[in-house]
This record gives structure tokens, sequence and C-alpha cells, in this order.
């Protein structure tokens, strides 16, 4: 005679990042393999970043001259030269490329206001398919669906 027994079903937890929400790329990142880990190489930042990505650079954004990331647009109007250069170094050295993604805070009912941001790491094709792709994002809403799956186990690089 056995016994059955339910199998262990850990408890429902409420996920942090639905399925049906999206986030906005507003970077890139390029890692580079060193005899102690990965050592990031270079970032290039999109064009324009939302308000609710800026105030995660502040503590008190409300008293904050809110210049962040002010030069940095200014390259794209003059001139890409230089952004097309660190995209081309980072093709060229990196072995391992990331976005950089941040959530819509402001679309949930909660008084926080600074959004999440994550690296999400860019698998598949050469280090040039990699930046292309990456660079493509820049900008756009990507639904968290697309990247991850509903029971995928995903492991946590910093929190």
């Amino acid at each position: 005679m056995t016994l059955l027994r339910e199998p262990f079903l850990p408890p429902r937890v409420a996920p942090l990042f639905l399925p049906s929400s999206r986030e906005f790329v507003i970077g890139l990142v390029g890692y580079i393999e060193t005899p102690r880990g990965l050592r990031a190489l270079a970032t290039v930042w999109a064009e324009t970043i939302g308000e609710e990505a800026k105030r995660r650079f502040y503590k008190s954004w409300f008293s904050s001259k809110k210049k962040a990331f002010t030069k940095y647009a200014a390259k794209y109007a003059e001139s890409k030269e230089e952004i097309d250069a660190t995209i081309a170094r980072i093709t060229k050295y990196a072995t391992v490329v990331r976005v950089i993604a941040h959530t819509q805070i402001s679309k949930i009912p909660t008084p926080q206001k600074k959004a999440h941001i994550m690296e999400v790491q860019i698998n598949g094709g050469s280090i040039a398919e990699k930046v292309a792709f990456g660079v493509s994002l820049f900008e756009q809403q990507v639904a968290v669906g697309d990247i991850f799956t509903e029971t995928e186990l995903i492991d946590t690089i910093a929190v």
C-alpha cells in the first residue's frame, strides 16, 4: 500500500512584472570578459529618457535641477559620430550585450514615481546582430511576456 502525496507547490506570489506590462528600452551596455569576471566596456543611452527613469538617478527629484542626460542628448543633436564610435567599439570588443530597460511605474496605482531599472541580456546571433537589435529597440516599449514566459525561472544578477 502506498500513500499518495500532493506535490509541493510554493505559495502564490504576486509578480512584480506582469506579462502584460511593458518596459521602455533606454540604453545598451557592452561587457568584456576579464580574469575577474565581466567588466563594463561602454554604455550607450537613448536620445530621450523618460521622467520616470530620470527620477531613479536622483535622491530628491523635487529639489534637483533635473539636468540628468541633458548633455548626452545634446550629442544626438550635434552629431552622432561619438555615439556611433561607441557602438562600433561595443561591436568590436564586447562579449556580452545587455539592454537597459525601465518599467512604467505611473501605470501602477502606487505613490512611487521612480521607475525600476534593469538590464536584460540579449542572446543568440553574433555580437554585431545583438548590438543592432538592441539599438533598434531604443525608446520602444517591450512587453515582458515577449522576454519571459510565465513559468520560466530567472536568475537575478543584482537587486
